[in-house]
C-alpha cells in the first residue's frame, strides 16, 4: 500500500478545483462532524476553491460530546469556512416514532438520512456540490448508510483507505486531536468504527489492499492477521457490494 503524499494532496486538490469549473457550481457543503475524514475534505476543500466557498454543518444529536462542538467549530474557524450548527435530535425522535424502530442500527441510519437530507438542502440554496467522505475502507466495507452519508456529488477521499487518510491528515495539518481521536461514526454513544468491525483500521487496510491487488491471502496472515480474518472480511466486502452499485434493474 503506497503513503498518501504530497502528490495525492496535489491531485485531489485539482480535482475539487476542475469539479467546480466544470460544473459552474459556487461552492462545496460538507457534514463536519468532529472525526478526521470530514476534517480532510474540508480542509482539501477550502485549499481548493477557498474557505469563503465551503460551507460546513454540524449536526449533533443530544449525545454528542461538548468536545465535537468545539473542534469543528474551530477547525472551521481555522480554515475560514462557513459553519452551522443544526441539532438533528427533534426529527430524529420523530422519525424515529413513526417507523416504530428501536435497534440502534436503525436509528443510526434514520440520523445519517437525516443529515443528508440537510446537507443537499444548503447545497441547492447555495448553488454548491455535497462533496461525501467516505473512504475506500467504509466503501469497501459498505461502513455507510445508503442515501444517508453514502449520498453526495462527489467522494474526494474515495480511493484512500482509512490509514492513507491519516497520513494525509497530517500533511495538510489537520488538528492532532482529530487524528487521534478513535474513529467513529456518531451513530451512538460509544460507538466506534473499529468496535463494530472487530478490527483495527492498520489491519483492515492491509486486507483490503490484498484483496485489491489480487494477491493470495496467505500472504497477509501474521500474527495480528489470521486467517480467519481475511476469509471474514472478503466476506463481507463481497456481501457489501450492492451499496456502491447502480440499483438493480430487470
Amino acid at each position: 500500500m503506497e503513503r498518501a503524499d504530497f502528490g495525492v494532496r496535489d491531485r485531489t486538490i485539482a480535482f475539487l478545483r476542475d469539479l467546480k469549473e466544470r460544473t459552474g457550481c459556487r461552492g462545496f457543503t460538507v457534514g463536519l462532524s468532529g472525526g478526521i475524514d470530514s476534517a480532510v475534505v474540508t480542509k482539501l476543500a477550502a485549499d481548493a476553491v477557498g474557505g469563503e466557498n465551503v460551507s460546513n454543518i454540524f449536526m449533533p444529536v443530544d449525545s454528542t460530546s461538548r468536545a465535537d462542538y468545539e473542534c469543528t467549530e474551530r477547525m472551521s474557524r481555522m480554515w475560514g469556512t462557513s459553519f452551522k450548527t443544526i441539532n438533528i435530535q427533534g426529527p430524529l425522535d420523530d422519525i424515529v416514532s413513526l417507523t416504530g424502530s428501536t435497534e440502534r442500527i436503525d436509528i443510526g441510519n434514520i440520523a445519517a438520512r437525516i443529515r443528508m437530507n440537510i446537507l443537499f438542502n444548503d447545497a441547492r440554496r447555495k448553488g454548491n456540490l455535497v462533496l461525501g467522505t467516505s473512504n475506500r475502507s467504509e466503501l469497501m466495507m459498505g461502513y455507510f448508510t445508503k442515501f444517508g452519508d453514502g449520498a453526495c456529488d462527489a467522494m474526494p477521499i474515495c480511493g484512500l483507505y482509512k490509514t492513507q487518510v491519516r497520513q494525509l491528515a497530517s500533511l495538510i495539518d489537520v488538528p492532532e486531536d482529530i487524528i487521534s481521536k478513535p474513529p467513529s461514526a456518531g451513530l451512538w454513544e460509544g460507538q466506534t468504527d473499529e468496535g463494530d468491525m472487530d478490527i483495527t483500521y492498520e489491519n483492515l487496510d492491509i486486507i483490503l489492499d490484498a484483496l485489491d491487488c489480487g494477491k493470495d491471502p496467505k500472504d497477509v496472515v501474521c500474527e495480528s492477521i489470521s486467517l480467519e480474518d481475511i476469509q471474514r472480511i472478503s466476506a463481507r466486502v463481497s456481501a457489501m457490494s450492492h451499496k456502491v452499485s447502480p440499483p438493480y434493474r430487470p
